[in-house]
């Protein structure tokens, strides 16, 4: 049986300033159903996160549902969607019941039915080849009851081991380990933040995966291979080759320039992973960053060269100047308008001015040049870590919590 792994579309998503990113998605899912078709991959596993918000646009859904349509053309017999924290678990189940005769399978949320989330999927002779416990991101109700009075590192404690029971039960579901036995490998699923792994800045802060810090020991030994989503770097899980993060398509944010993007191909044979190979996504836009002085920004842009991108850069310019922001912002704006829109378009502009700090009776060469921040150039969390220097250091950790769930609900 061979499986392609992918997460964390982020469909719909909208970047700096409002540019939507349908074009670069597109490109994608149209490169995605190629390479099924080549690889002639049997079953497409989604980790979550296929929307960027719980109301998609009509794009992003017309993109969505032209995807799946388009996937009836290759050999993929099955589809497994699962929800993750940024989809709507009504929006991804509402078509769910059609969706499954076309052999996509769609689990939004846990279901009422916890063996729901077994999905046992057949191979080319029609006989059972996979089983999938298909787990979506995993809610605050889904792995515990509030308990009144409980301190921050009991309620942690208590949705780590929430979330490894719930692995657990899945595991000793009767259907799943009498297929186990019988010799047909066995991939579950997950959108969750792993201990030891590597965030970016664009990941939503999830109050219980984050709090949950789960770690490649909290799943079982008959999973053959665990598909995950929600951190947009691929990387493994605590050093396991089969706990994988398969990452996100096309870059986010700036901060994930630098991250390859990738999918997994998995080979199952003999009831077990036989072989694991990543596929790179060829990108059909660049995020590129200028950092420095005004005449190394000037030269960065200037210099640019796209070829090899179907669309164009978009870019993110730093400069640090002893200038004012007036005359940064004179100089800079006569460079962009000068340059080649269908080559590199300027999205994010920064000036941290260097303001020379100097002691009575220091020399003003001896003197440092601390560097100034504005407040969009910082996260809401940090804004909040900022104000929280004004309460009781005891306080803190928890309060910190309390807003990291209410960014959640928001």
């Amino acid at each position: 049986m061979r499986v392609l792994h992918t997460a964390d579309w982020h469909l719909g998503q909208r970047f700096i300033s409002g540019h939507e990113r349908t074009d670069e998605h597109r490109h994608f899912l149209e490169w995605l159903v190629q390479t099924v078709r080549e690889q002639q991959v049997e079953v497409l596993v989604v980790a979550g996160d296929v929307f960027d918000t719980g109301s998609p646009s009509n794009q992003a859904l017309e993109l969505y549902y032209s995807f799946l349509l388009s996937m009836r053309g290759t050999c993929c017999r099955d589809i497994v969607v699962v929800g993750g924290n940024h989809d709507s678990p009504a929006t991804l189940n509402a078509p769910a019941r059609l969706l499954r005769h076309l052999r996509v399978h769609v689990v939004g949320c846990v279901p009422e039915c916890f063996e729901e989330q077994v999905l046992v999927l057949d191979d080319a002779a029609g006989q059972p080849g996979l089983v999938v416990c298909a787990v979506p991101f995993l809610r605050d109700r889904d792995v515990r009851l509030s308990v009144p009075g409980e301190t921050a590192e009991e309620r942690e404690a208590r949705i780590k081991q929430g979330i490894a029971d719930h692995y657990l039960r899945l595991s000793e579901v009767e259907q799943v380990w009498q297929l186990k036995d019988l010799g047909l490998p066995v991939l579950a699923t997950g959108h969750l933040y792993a201990a030891g792994a590597a965030p970016s800045d664009s990941e939503r802060t999830i109050h219980v995966g984050n709090l949950g810090q789960v770690t490649a020991d909290h799943f079982p030994v008959v999973f053959d291979y665990v598909a995950l989503g929600h951190l947009h770097r691929p990387q493994r899980v605590g050093g396991r080759e089969h706990i994988r993060y398969s990452g996100s398509p096309i870059p986010l944010s700036f901060s994930e320039i630098d991250h390859p993007k990738e999918v997994l191909l998995l080979d199952f044979a003999g009831g077990k992973l036989a072989a694991l190979q990543s596929l790179p996504v060829p990108g059909a836009r660049r995020l590129v960053r200028f950092h420095g002085t005004l005449d190394e920004v000037t030269t960065g842009l200037t210099t640019y060269d796209n070829t090899g991108y179907q669309l164009p850069a978009w870019a993110d310019v730093q400069i640090h100047s002893e200038l004012t922001q007036l005359e940064v912002a004179d100089a800079l704006l006569a460079v962009i308008q000068a340059l080649d829109r269908q080559q590199l378009e300027v999205l994010a502009r920064r000036h941290f001015r260097l303001v020379k700090l100097r002691a009575l009776g220091q020399d003003e060469e001896e003197a440092d040049a601390p560097l100034t921040r504005s407040l969009h150039d910082f996260t809401e969390r940090e804004v909040f870590e900022q104000r929280l220097e004004a309460e009781p250091e005891a306080s803190r950790a928890e309060l910190l919590r309390t807003f990291d769930e209410l960014l959640e609900r928001i």
